[in-house]
């Protein structure tokens, strides 16, 4: 299975801007540049490319934590996951220098030692954690 994104950028690199669009469609022409990228503190300008991988790694681990609590026998009545991916100046350039996934559950039935480590074993299994494996990433993850 492929998924397609497409990037379409006119001008230069701090004055150009370009447009997001995904193949599902749920993403069509967002807008995005330097300043919704580096100057927004907001966010509200317009997409970048963090704020999407963050979404694309919350929803991957959702589902992954959730596979991995029915396969243990518990469940989820509600997972609420946030990602949160640092952008910071490293050198001359930017990195990714970490991401802290944060869960918060709602279950039954399980004690909260037991939903840690399945907690801690989904974060190792999911697909976008995988790929990312170069960057630090934290978890904090809590029952309600």
């Amino acid at each position: 299975m492929i998924r397609k994104s497409t990037a379409l950028w006119r001008g230069d690199a701090l004055h150009g801007s370009g447009t997001l669009t995904t193949q599902s469609g749920a993403f069509r022409e967002q807008p995005y540049s330097f300043k919704t990228r580096f100057q927004s503190e907001d966010g509200k300008a317009g997409t970048n490319p963090e704020e999407l991988l963050a979404a694309a790694h919350a929803g991957c681990y959702a589902m992954a934590l959730s596979f991995a609590l029915v396969n243990a026998g518990h469940p989820p009545a509600e997972l609420n996951v946030t990602a949160g991916v640092s952008l910071e100046k490293v050198g001359e350039g930017f990195a990714i220098t970490s991401i802290a996934l944060e869960v918060g559950a709602h279950i039954t039935g399980i004690d909260p030692p037991k939903f840690q480590t399945i907690a801690e074993r989904a974060k190792r299994e999911c697909p976008l954690s995988k790929a990312l494996a170069a960057t630090p990433i934290t978890l904090s993850a809590k029952l309600l």
